[in-house]
């Protein structure tokens, strides 16, 4: 199996995280600032098989976009150009920062370590995959 990369897209920094190439466990990648975040996935994509993009998809409380929405849905463009041949899923990436966060809390980390934005793209970006591949699985659990 080839791996499934999730992407955390901000207009500043981009959380990326992976799958193991069985595509079970989501490990977190790098955070990449946005104008790189092409390159950096042209590269990866050169040393490993990628079947999959999942990208972090903005909406407020009422299902609606937000303010991120337009910049998201502007790269998700250019990521499908850049790369025809892989396809892109969307997922729902709402409360992933604050997860994110509460998982630095609960890991116990320390204030300044949670002050790190760039840490906290990459664990919202592991949320995103993780979130993803297990509606994978009960989509399967259901069949």
């Amino acid at each position: 199996m080839a791996r499934i990369l999730a992407i955390d897209y901000g207009q500043k920094r981009v959380g990326i995280a992976v799958t193991d190439n069985l595509q079970i466990i989501a490990t977190a990648l790098d955070t990449i600032h946005s104008k790189d975040v092409i390159a950096y996935i042209s590269k990866y994509v050169e040393r490993e098989t990628v079947e999959l993009f999942v990208v972090g998809f903005p909406k407020d409380l009422q299902n609606k976009t937000t303010d991120a929405t337009k910049y998201v849905e502007a790269f998700i463009k250019h990521l499908g150009k850049t790369f025809p041949n892989i396809p892109i899923v969307t997922t729902d990436e709402r409360f992933t920062s604050k997860i994110a966060f509460r998982a630095m809390i609960d890991g116990g980390l320390k204030k300044n370590a949670r002050r790190d934005k760039a840490m906290i793209d990459k664990i919202s970006a592991v949320i995103i995959l993780q979130s993803y591949l297990e509606q994978k699985q009960n989509e399967k659990n259901r069949e």
